[in-house]
């Protein structure tokens, strides 16, 4: 009985934990042979796949000069 009641109490525990976190993308741009300084954007109270959905990479090309910016989520 008391295993019993030590798991309820584990699992209960677990769901009261949150999956939501602070979770920062650093994302590095690079135009020709310039790389940019890293800009952090933080998503607050966020889980990982909403933060991933917004800390996106992209390959711009204005005026026939390609930027690339390059996100990591930490």
């Amino acid at each position: 009985m008391k295993k019993v009641v030590l798991f309820v109490a584990v699992i209960s525990a677990f769901s009261f934990a949150s999956c939501k976190k602070d979770h920062d993308c650093t994302c590095t741009s690079v135009t020709g042979s310039f790389t940019g300084t890293p800009n952090v954007t933080t998503y607050t109270k966020s889980t990982k796949a909403a933060a991933r959905a917004n800390c996106l990479s992209s390959t711009q090309v204005n005026s026939g000069v390609t930027t690339t910016t390059t996100c990591t989520l930490d």
